[in-house]
């Protein structure tokens, strides 16, 4: 992690972001430049996503997520 410019990242989360000290250390790099928008481009949900995500996580009960109650 020696190629991380820290100095940059902690005056991103304690500046920019304005995190207390504790709240900013307990986050990982990736975690810090997620909240700060530095993710990328994200990609749109398509229909074959959507039922590929269906797939792996189907709903516990047949009436829905709301137990067919509604």
């Amino acid at each position: 992690m020696s190629d991380l410019a820290w100095s940059g990242l902690v005056r991103l989360g304690l500046s920019h972001l304005r995190l207390d000290p504790d709240t900013f250390w307990s986050l990982t790099p990736v975690e810090l430049m997620l909240m700060a928008g530095l993710n990328g481009p994200s990609s749109s949900m398509t229909r074959d996503r959507l039922t590929a995500l269906a797939a792996a996580f189907p709903d516990e009960s047949e009436g829905g997520l709301d137990g067919g109650n509604g």
